[in-house]
């Protein structure tokens, strides 16, 4: 079991814009201190209750994307989650140090033939629990937009 230090957690803050990220080996059970980084940003950004359970499935699915798909399990290799928050926008952006993918390429997990597979239903719950989702890196990094009622 990982745990947290000092050097796996970076804090900045400017005037305009709120910056925290956290670093995370490839490992599933991590996903916890995930849940409680979103868990924080909720109470330090005052999120409401709706906005709060989009952000967690959505951020939780892209992790679990990157530690599963991207990183393939690899303890060795890390995670990186960042969330910035600039007047009302939350932008998290999940990389990881796998090889990417093809994500205009994927399996409409709704269509008739799809629905008994278990799998592609990460990306489909991002693009439509997020305002706004964007792959760069060939998908090694996902950033997701989520605009804050003011």
């Amino acid at each position: 079991m990982s745990t947290l230090n000092e050097s796996e957690v970076t804090k900045i803050d400017t005037r305009s814009m709120n910056t925290i990220s956290i670093q995370i080996p490839s490992i599933v059970e991590n996903i916890r201190m995930i849940e409680s980084f979103i868990d924080n940003a909720k109470e330090k950004f005052h999120l409401d209750e709706d906005l709060y359970g989009n952000i967690m499935i959505a951020v939780t699915e892209a992790v679990n994307n990157a530690i599963k798909h991207g990183n393939e399990s690899n303890s060795a290799k890390n995670v990186f989650l960042s969330l910035t928050l600039n007047e009302n926008l939350l932008k998290f952006v999940v990389k990881d140090e796998g090889l990417g993918f093809d994500h205009n390429n994927l399996p409409d997990p709704t269509s008739p033939e799809n629905i008994e597979k278990p799998g592609g239903r990460g990306i489909f719950l991002m693009k439509h629990l997020s305002d706004e989702v964007e792959f760069m890196e060939n998908g090694k990094t996902v950033e997701l937009s989520f605009y804050m009622n003011s």
